[in-house]
């Protein structure tokens, strides 16, 4: 039997001194993404995914209860996997111990956060559009959209490119850093698997429709708060990017539950209404059309020019939730020493 005091925080770990290690986690955490990005090769989510490819193929049922025995597996492993880090960590001396605790959030932090990649996409896609580059600009848009984009002109891929930034800043930037303020290392660790499992499994296909059911209804609760905590902050730093914030909130609340996804739909509508733009419309995966409600209806059209607007304003959602997630993790931690 495995010694459970290793998947245990101890109660002699001071919780103060925790909350300071992984507040100061998230922050460096945020810091070396937006410095060093993704790497090129052996990223960890990119690891986890091949070995849920693998799992798949042998678990893989026409069942939602197969489905969701394989989600629980995968997620439980990165759970455990961070659970086990912070009683070995419990073990040591308490300054190394807090020491290795924010190194540890830190690398962790690092690892789920995609916001410079987003950022750093979304550049490429307006780059190509400044240079009349339409076609170019059209590829470079795949790797943030699942959509068909070899007939979208201008318009459209900047539509597509402002949707892309404002659902992944929800889901690749300020729901980690919540989870990680919440649940520290495991809740890090766990949302990652979530996401990344709604990504390959959770969509509409004939394959997936029973068997990816739990993945995208782990994925649906795991990234309620944050669709609206992202909400909220782009109200507060939407003049970052010339925009409204009243607008933000006006429009999330009017348009974000007209989206088929509970979540993407409020931070969509969030970004239209401080961006002063016009999102939604028919999009083609393919295999199917989707005609999806226009979020912000009283905007114009979205132009090469807003994609610019819209990183700054991603970027600017994630410097405040960087700040408002490790304040969360402090104010936990003062809360639990003091009860």
């Amino acid at each position: 039997m495995a010694d459970v005091t290793l998947v245990r925080v101890p109660a002699h770990l001071p919780w103060r001194g925790r909350a300071r290690a992984t507040a100061f986690g998230l922050l460096a955490g945020v810091v070396a993404d937006q410095i060093a990005g993704d790497p090129r090769r052996g990223h960890p989510v990119a690891l986890f995914g091949f070995a849920a490819g693998r799992l798949e193929s042998v678990m893989w049922r026409d069942s939602r209860v197969s489905g969701a025995l394989y989600a629980g597996v995968l997620i439980a492993a990165p759970a455990v996997c961070g659970a086990l880090a912070l009683g070995l960590l419990s073990r040591l001396p308490p300054r190394a111990r807090d020491a290795g605790l924010a190194a540890a959030t830190a690398a962790g932090t690092w690892a789920v956060l995609g916001g410079r990649s987003l950022s750093a996409e979304a550049g490429a896609v307006a780059g190509h559009l400044d240079r009349g580059d339409v076609v170019a600009a059209r590829r470079q848009l795949t790797h943030l959209v699942g959509r068909r984009t070899d007939l979208l002109d201008e318009a459209e891929i900047a539509r597509a490119t402002v949707e892309s930034l404002a659902e992944n800043t929800s889901d690749a930037v300020v729901a980690p850093l919540l989870w990680g303020a919440v649940a520290g290392l495991p809740g890090l660790l766990a949302y990652r698997a979530v996401n990344t499992l709604d990504a390959m499994v959770g969509h509409h296909s004939p394959r997936y429709e029973n068997f990816g059911w739990a993945s995208a209804r782990a994925d649906d609760v795991a990234n309620y708060l944050p669709a609206r905590l992202t909400a909220v902050l782009a109200a507060g730093v939407a003049p970052t990017a010339g925009g409204s914030g009243p607008a933000a909130l006006a429009v999330a609340r009017a348009d974000g539950r007209r989206h088929p996804s509970p979540n993407a739909g409020v931070a969509e509508a969030a970004f239209a209404g401080a961006l002063g733009v016009r999102l939604g419309g028919r999009n083609d995966y393919g295999s199917h059309v989707e005609d999806r409600p226009v979020l912000g209806g009283d905007g114009r059209a979205a132009r090469a020019a807003d994609i610019a607007r819209a990183a700054r304003l991603s970027r600017a959602v994630t410097a405040a939730a960087a700040v408002a997630c490790a304040a969360l993790a402090l104010a936990r931690g003062w809360s639990r020493s003091s009860s």
